[in-house]
């Protein structure tokens, strides 16, 4: 055992081997499966403690209001669509919505892409039919390929490889991207070029061509822009594969602690947040910011006991809660959690996650989402935590920067008929470039009331 190693098993890390571990593939070869992490324990981390760290101030000031959280990316990432192109135009939506949400709101916007590390993803059955064949199903490009054969469903550990390569080039472009001229607030006009004239972008360039005047007035009155040419971009994932996040989890060498450093923000789905599985030990021992999905079964009782063991030291912009209820419970369900955990005096931040509690089949089989049923759900959210006086802290959006057909709805009304036109997700339904920028719009309009309840009244009356 190398030191880094001896160091990380005196951490504690390892604790949650003894721990079942549900949603992980069936490695038909474990001695593979070892050769593969051992060469990952060995390499560069994608991201480092101290990024995580600053992370972790941002998410305590959207916990308190001071900011807002815009956290979107693919449902899974797929290795063959990592070009510079797709990656680009992923950057693109965030750095548009960002800008609606911050001119419209007047409020700081922390960006976070589902990005450099999405690739794998809970299944309901570890095997899937078809026409009379069973294979092992999909668990994301880590794991197996989507190809229904049966050398694409094998679970393949060197896949954890190529994972770590991937994200390792899609945080490098993501790098270039924010901090090599393209993110320059004084280009928001030029983001804007290659899509098609349509209401959601006919606003944007609206709001566009206000910020451009008031830079060319700073400028003029002789403003220093230099802030202006690069934007703080994180990467997050759903911490799922264990054998993936151990490989990649290091010491700090600052402050001695373990850090998952395969990415800078972590989550535990609604399908491994059991207090006794390995997930939630596994988390609780780095210092990452991490999160926890949240759905409509989850009780008071459940959050505060998970807010126990991943943050006993109650440090804020530790633990975000994401909240996945679905647009008719959220209503109903969210306002015990977030009263029960308010008056437990436990600092959280709060995300809505409107995307997976509104999933169904339409008629032609596609799974699909509504759009209006999306925007109803972040709604809801932001009115359980007016009424209730806390913090909607921010949204967790699953997005593509293509102009894809996978959500019914919006201002290209695309209807169930539409839906073949470009669906091209391998799991899950995505917003379209197109409505990412018209949610981001409407969350502009409800972080305005947020942070001036007499709008509020004003939009009632």
């Amino acid at each position: 055992m190398t030191g880094t190693q001896e160091a990380l098993a005196a951490a504690g890390v390892d604790s949650y081997l003894a721990c079942e571990a549900k949603q992980q593939p069936n490695w038909p070869d474990q001695e593979a499966l070892a050769r593969v992490t051992d060469r990952l324990r060995a390499v560069p981390p994608l991201v480092f403690a101290g990024e995580a760290d600053v992370l972790r101030g941002h998410l305590a000031a959207a916990g308190r209001g001071e900011a807002f959280v815009l956290q979107g990316g693919d449902c899974a990432e797929i290795f063959s669509e990592a070009t510079a192109d797709r990656i680009r135009n992923k950057i693109k939506t965030i750095l548009q919505m960002a800008v609606v949400l911050t001119y419209g709101a007047s409020t700081p916007v922390i960006k976070i892409g589902r990005m450099a590390g999405q690739y794998a993803k809970p299944r309901s059955s570890d095997m899937e039919t078809r026409d009379g064949v069973t294979l092992p199903a999909y668990r994301g490009d880590i794991v197996n390929s989507s190809a229904f054969t049966a050398e694409s469903r094998l679970p393949n550990p060197e896949h954890l490889v190529d994972a770590y390569h991937v994200s390792a080039t899609t945080l490098n472009l993501i790098r270039a991207f924010t901090t090599g001229g393209f993110a320059d607030l004084r280009r928001v006009h030029q983001w804007n070029r290659g899509f098609a004239a349509n209401p959601a972008y006919a606003a944007y360039d609206q709001v566009a061509g206000e910020i451009d005047r008031a830079v060319r007035f700073m400028s003029a009155a002789g403003g220093d822009f230099e802030a202006l040419k690069t934007v703080e971009f994180f990467s997050s994932h759903e911490a799922l594969l264990l054998d993936y996040e151990r490989a990649l989890t290091r010491i700090d060498s600052r402050s001695g602690k373990a850090y998952d450093c395969s990415g800078h923000f972590l989550w535990i789905g609604e399908r491994t947040r059991q207090l006794d599985g390995a997930h939630v030990e596994f988390m609780s021992k780095i210092h990452n910011p991490l999160g926890v999905k949240l759905g409509p079964t989850s009780s008071v009782a459940d959050a505060i006991a998970l807010a126990g063991r991943l943050n006993p030291d109650n440090i804020p912009g530790r633990l975000t809660f994401v909240a996945r209820m679905g647009a008719d419970k959220v209503r109903d369900v969210l306002p015990a959690l977030v009263e029960g955990v308010r008056d437990e005096g436990i600092a959280v931040t709060w995300l809505s996650d409107p995307m997976h509690g509104n999933t169904f089949t339409s008629e032609s089989g596609y799974k699909t989402r509504r759009f209006e049923t999306i925007l109803d759900e972040v709604k809801g959210f932001f009115e359980v935590h007016r009424d209730l006086g806390t913090v909607p802290g921010g949204i967790h959006v699953e997005l593509t920067g293509d102009d894809v057909t996978e959500v019914m709805g919006g201002t290209a009304e695309i209807n169930d008929e539409g839906l073949a036109a470009r669906y091209e997700t391998k799991v899950d339904p995505r917003l379209n470039h197109e409505q990412s920028l018209e949610m981001a719009f409407l969350v502009s309009e409800l972080l305005s009331q947020r942070d001036n309840p007499a709008l509020h009244d004003l939009a009632e009356a």
